[in-house]
């Protein structure tokens, strides 16, 4: 079995490979290719991922290529994870934003349009290929960010073939299996909603729910991401919320965390992205590879520390290392394998993940694009029927879909007049006035990779 990487030249590619090399036997993968349209980083990044897959299964026949063509052909998956116009136009993105008063996030906030408006006309060129070249049943999951808008477009523009997928639940779960000192396999959870706005109406942690406990436990606040809220907000909800839904609850508080502090995210990934790279380029990572991993450590380290800091004014400060053979914590690439592991079985199984909701969530059409827990198996996706939804999630989800379906339609029609909609209608924008002047600076600011608006 064929795996490709699209974006095989970003920084947590080596994430990627050992996921990837760890479950290769167990999965039948024999094959893995990384493409990247940049080759400099594709030999930094991507030759790296190549030294962690040749550690870890040697067997394993691992490509790196800036071919695209040579990379989906005979594909049996592919994963999507690029960013189109690099780190700055992300900078670019958040600055216009938080010069309105917006709140700047690429994927929550009003950024996050103008990174799908250049995400989406890339990614579909990347579809067309793996629907020519790769096998007749491939799937595709897409990491390319804002993951809500960019998988319902895909799925818009009639590649159902697509799935988005996000670490941000399974990460959640991992954490209280830790917190409890259990297996993480035995920790599941019923989530619902929309990716980076999803709700954990229940958690199990062997047969057990623990919500109710998790909300009540002051360490829960210290030791997982629970700790962006506060316990009053938790315990009004009486549900674990997406740590992304910070921005929804508190989004004053954000704003004027993030226009006080040094840096914004995109400002800070950029910055690191920039420094680790310049010292990668100077050595072989090949050969020094352990000198390699050493920079690759300190840089990211930094990273994952400043993880929601400036947006929330809570900073991470655990030490952070990369260790090749440890076993594998999952991320992103661990959903991806997750859905190959269950389809492949013969069996079903459930997990969490960007699918069509199916008449799940009330109040949504049954093609919108939904975060939920699922059950898969080889020829079907179905997610859980949400029939006790909370009502102030609802409405939340449903205005934000809202906003996700205008968005999707402005960006396949070209659309000024429903770029205006989706903005005016997204919670953290409401305001007409406001939406005409980001789509306006949106527009201007992605001419060379959009054009044809009006």
């Amino acid at each position: 079995m064929k795996l490709t990487v699209i974006g095989g030249g970003g920084v947590r590619s080596m994430f990627l490979a050992k996921s990837i090399a760890q479950k290769a036997a167990e999965l039948s993968i024999t094959e893995l290719v990384f493409m990247d349209n940049d080759g400099e980083k594709l030999a930094i990044y991507g030759g790296l991922a190549e030294e962690v897959a040749a550690r870890l299964n040697p067997e394993l026949v691992f490509t790196l290529t800036t071919d695209a063509k040579e990379a989906v052909t005979d594909a049996d998956y592919v994963i999507t994870t690029i960013r189109v116009g690099g780190d700055h136009m992300r900078v670019l993105d958040e600055r216009i934003a938080l010069a309105c008063g917006v709140l700047g996030q690429e994927t929550t906030g009003a950024a996050g349009l103008s990174f799908a408006m250049r995400s989406v006309p890339a990614l579909s060129e990347y579809c067309e290929l793996i629907r020519k070249y790769a096998k007749p049943s491939a799937k595709v999951f897409n990491f390319t960010n804002p993951a809500g808008v960019v998988s319902q477009t895909l799925r818009d523009m009639g590649y159902d073939f697509t799935y988005g997928i996000c670490d941000a639940p399974s990460g959640m779960l991992r954490q209280f299996a830790e917190l409890y000192g259990a297996d993480p396999d035995t920790v599941t959870g019923e989530c619902y909603g929309l990716n980076h706005l999803s709700f954990f109406k229940e958690i199990l942690v062997d047969g057990r729910n623990v919500v109710p406990e998790l909300i009540g436990r002051d360490d829960a606040y210290e030791k997982t991401d629970m700790r962006f809220f506060g316990k009053d907000l938790l315990s009004h909800m009486g549900c674990v919320l997406n740590e992304y839904l910070y921005y929804f609850y508190y989004r004053e508080q954000a704003v004027e965390h993030i226009l006080h502090a040094p840096q914004t995210r995109g400002e800070t990934i950029e910055t690191i992205n920039r420094e680790m790279t310049k010292e990668l380029a100077a050595i072989d990572v090949h050969k020094d590879f352990e000198k390699a991993l050493g920079i690759f450590e300190k840089w990211y380290g930094r990273r994952e520390n400043a993880y929601m800091a400036s947006e929330t004014g809570v900073k991470r400060d655990k030490p952070w290392s990369f260790d090749v053979y440890s076993p594998d914590a999952g991320g992103y690439a661990g959903v991806a394998l997750k859905f190959m592991e269950l389809a492949g079985s013969g069996g079903t199984g459930t997990m969490i993940l960007c699918a069509p909701n199916q008449g799940a969530i009330p109040g949504l059409r049954d093609e919108d694009v939904v975060e939920i827990t699922c059950d898969i198996s080889k020829d079907s996706c179905m997610p859980h029927s949400v029939p006790d939804g909370d009502p102030r999630a609802l409405e939340l989800i449903r205005r934000v879909k809202a906003y996700e379906n205008h968005a999707s339609a402005a960006i396949r029609n070209r659309s000024v007049r429903e770029a205006v909609d989706a903005l005016t209608l997204h919670p953290l924008v409401n305001s007409y006035s406001l939406a005409r002047k980001l789509v306006d600076a949106y527009i201007e600011l992605n001419g060379d990779y959009c054009d044809g608006w009006k």
